[in-house]
């Protein structure tokens, strides 16, 4: 890449925020520094809980632009994700402590925020997302989701920076610029407007406002801010804030926008292949690994395990599986199936041994007690020698 990116961000109000009198709770920043290149967006929760989540937008993006501009190849040449995760989610739970102190809030709650942002250095991108919205990869080919919207249990819900285990839901994508013109950031308010989740499609006009970066950080802004306010807050009353961030990688191909199709087939999703489904399937072979594993930590034989691991159909699951939430590796995280399991296993031995133990009644009419022997061994001997005695 011959030049550096060219940065472009706008953030502007809803009009459902305008008709309640309630200001943007969107932001978005840019920042060039030392070689790197970074675009956030963050969009501040809706609802009377809330109540400072425009502040805890603004110091998400803030706390992220500065720490990766300040320390991109830690975060992207750590091989473990997870500590680069939770170092993320730390930074920002760290600055926003300082806001609760500024406006006496009781809590992080107060702040919460989707967050989310791209850094590139050369040929390096780094690239994270927790919560709805959306981030788009333009190239030569065509127009690609880097990451998707993420919801909770309803599509009005989605996930938080500020959440105490946020770590576990932050999307953390290493890669490169190879066969990229650019990125796309946007906050959900942006993103119902040009992503279509049942057929994963992604509008054409999303190429079209990256191409708007050519013109340079000004005036690209300024046509942006323009485009974004007629065909998305204008659209109706009820318009949520916008917010949209660009990384423009000058001299690179742009897709050919008259190839690119405004229409895609909706996929034949399978609703009940769920990630809690394929953790049921797993239960009885994931018990079985660790019952070998246990072995092998006891130095217990294995000749005893070499039998084939039980169906669910063999060994009921209780009910309490149900509840293992998605998303998290059943052999590390299923700690009440295991609980279940093994409650089950020694329920089922004390019924077994119930029923092979005899019970004393019929202990009593089998076995002729020791004393009660002795004490008729000794009637005979002593009847014998009083014969013996008359007979002389």
């Amino acid at each position: 890449m011959s030049r550096e990116p060219v940065l472009v961000n706008v953030s502007l109000i809803g009009n459902k925020h305008i008709s309640r009198g309630t200001p943007c709770e969107d932001a978005s920043c840019t920042l060039s520094r030392d070689g790197v290149s970074v675009v956030c967006v963050a969009d501040g929760a809706g609802g009377s809980k809330y109540t400072h989540a425009r502040f805890g937008a603004r110091c998400a993006v803030d706390t992220i632009a500065e720490l990766l501009c300040k320390h991109f190849d830690a975060f992207y040449f750590e091989n473990r994700e997870s500590v680069s995760r939770s170092m993320l989610v730390t930074a920002v739970h760290s600055s926003m402590a300082e806001l609760l102190v500024t406006h006496e809030l009781d809590g992080l709650e107060r702040l919460s925020c989707t967050l989310l942002f791209v850094a590139v250095k050369g040929d390096l991108v780094l690239a994270g997302h927790i919560g709805d919205g959306l981030i788009c990869r333009v190239s030569s080919s065509g127009i690609s989701p880097l990451t998707l919207p993420t919801n909770g249990e309803n599509a009005s819900s989605t996930y938080f920076i500020t959440f105490p285990n946020a770590q576990e839901y932050l999307r953390f994508i290493r890669t490169t610029t190879d066969d990229t013109h650019a990125f796309v950031l946007m906050t959900d308010g942006v993103e119902e407007m040009v992503f279509d989740s049942g057929s994963q499609l992604i509008r054409p006009v999303v190429a079209r406002l990256a191409e708007l970066a050519a013109k340079g950080q000004e005036e690209a802004e300024k046509e942006l801010a323009s485009t974004i306010q007629e065909f998305v807050v204008d659209a109706g009353q009820n318009t949520d804030d916008a917010s949209v961030g660009i990384v423009y990688l000058p001299e690179t191909e742009a897709p050919e926008f008259s190839s690119l199709s405004d229409s895609k087939a909706r996929l034949q999703r399978n609703h009940e292949d769920t990630i809690r489904s394929v953790q049921m399937e797993w239960v009885s072979k994931v018990k079985r690994a660790q019952e070998i594993l246990t072995s092998v930590r006891e130095g217990k034989p294995l000749e005893n395990m070499t039998g084939a691991a039980q169906s669910e159909d063999e060994e009921p699951v209780s009910e309490k599986t149900k509840d293992v939430p998605s998303g998290k590796p059943v052999i590390e995280d299923n700690r009440d199936v295991r609980n279940d399991v093994e409650e089950k296993k020694q329920e089922e031995k004390k019924q077994d041994e119930k029923k092979e133990v005899p019970a004393p009644a019929e202990k009593s009419a089998k076995m002729v007690p020791l004393w009660a022997f002795l004490l008729v061994c000794g009637a005979f001997v002593l009847t014998a020698i009083a014969l013996i005695v008359q007979l002389i």
